[in-house]
């Protein structure tokens, strides 16, 4: 079955999401008593609002071709500063939140006027940024945890992960809002056309009058943006203020953006794909948990689905340009209209 069949297409987009129904149904199959239950899928969605969060923050720079490796330390950095400011300066907890998701869009608009105005690769750029984040993580803790007093901290903050609705964790629907709002920016929008052109074809960006650099600091800005906010929820999560934290949800955030980057709009960034990555590493790690694996196990899963991420990435990709070859050799029709609608065609 060729790429270019219907069939084709419709597995090649849609495979991953029966993929994950399949294997939420082997594990209940083999762990009736509890996979398949309200408590576990409950547990699954509170546990994985985070690392999807950071996903989607991931996934922004990404569909700019650009990749933003600071998520991780500026998490860490976002989740201790929320907690000084709360514990230790006796701030107000939504002015905290405020102040913390304002940094994270500055220290993105910096990552971006760095990578783009002083020409420095995106990987080395942000890990140089993210290595700052976390030193200033560390003078800001003096090495150790911020533990809140005996009063603890005020119930509205930590409701903001604790809370249910409809029976159901409420950071569940934080996530559900930010793929709403990042696939209409990214699918519906003319800043989310431009920056899909940007990431597949600076040259034709150049060409139509997209000013490249501007929008690649917009994209490292909304990455800053979601991270600052996964950064309280995170604080409101653990409750203390621990500076090793941060780390360990920097791999799964690129698994979950690559990886969803070869389904729904296989071949680019999107944050409906980001969601279904997000929940196919959400249910394996679920089950292999609940199967008794060894700590090794996550990190072994997290890195084998990475590279299986980078593959279907490339592949994808690949057969995206040899389509769009396939499209240049048909007769050109013309057609007229604004700047981004010749982004889209350019997509």
């Amino acid at each position: 079955m060729s790429p270019g069949t219907p069939r084709g297409h419709i597995v090649g987009s849609y495979g991953l999401v029966a993929f994950t129904a399949l294997l939420f149904l082997v594990y209940s199959a083999v762990l009736p008593d509890t996979f398949p239950t309200r408590d576990n899928v409950s547990s699954i969605l509170s546990n994985q609002s985070v690392p999807a969060l950071l996903a989607l923050g991931a996934t922004i720079p990404i569909a700019a071709g650009k990749f933003d490796l600071s998520i991780g330390f500026g998490l860490g950095l976002a989740h201790v500063l929320v907690m000084h400011l709360i514990v230790d300066e006796g701030m107000p907890w939504p002015l905290a939140c405020f102040a913390v998701v304002l940094g994270g869009v500055l220290s993105g608009a910096l990552n971006g006027a760095i990578v783009e105005f002083a020409s420095i690769d995106s990987f080395i750029a942000t890990l140089g940024t993210g290595s700052i984040m976390y030193a200033l993580t560390g003078w800001l803790t003096e090495g150790s945890r911020i533990v809140p007093g005996p009063e603890g901290l005020p119930t509205s903050f930590t409701g903001l992960y604790d809370a249910r609705f409809l029976g159901l964790p409420v950071p569940a629907f934080y996530v559900l809002a930010a793929v709403i709002v990042l696939w209409v920016v990214l699918e519906r929008l003319p800043l989310g056309r431009y920056l899909y052109v940007v990431g597949s074809n600076p040259r034709a960006a150049e060409i139509m009058g997209i000013p490249s650099r501007r929008y690649s600091v917009y994209a490292f800005a909304g990455s800053g943006l979601v991270t600052g906010i996964a950064g309280f929820l995170l604080a409101a999560q653990q409750q203390i203020g621990n500076p090793s934290v941060g780390l360990e949800y920097l791999l799964p955030a690129f698994v979950g953006a690559l990886l969803g980057s070869t389904t729904i709009r296989p071949g680019r960034a999107n944050a409906l794909g980001t969601l279904v990555a997000v929940s196919v590493l959400a249910v394996g790690l679920a089950g292999i948990g609940q199967l008794g694996a060894q700590f090794w196990a996550t990190p072994l899963f997290n890195g084998a689905t990475l590279l299986l991420a980078v593959g279907l990435a490339g592949y994808a990709s690949r057969r995206r340009l040899r389509t769009r070859a396939t499209t240049a050799r048909r007769p050109p029709v013309a057609k007229s209209g604004s700047s981004a609608s010749r982004a889209d065609e350019t997509l």
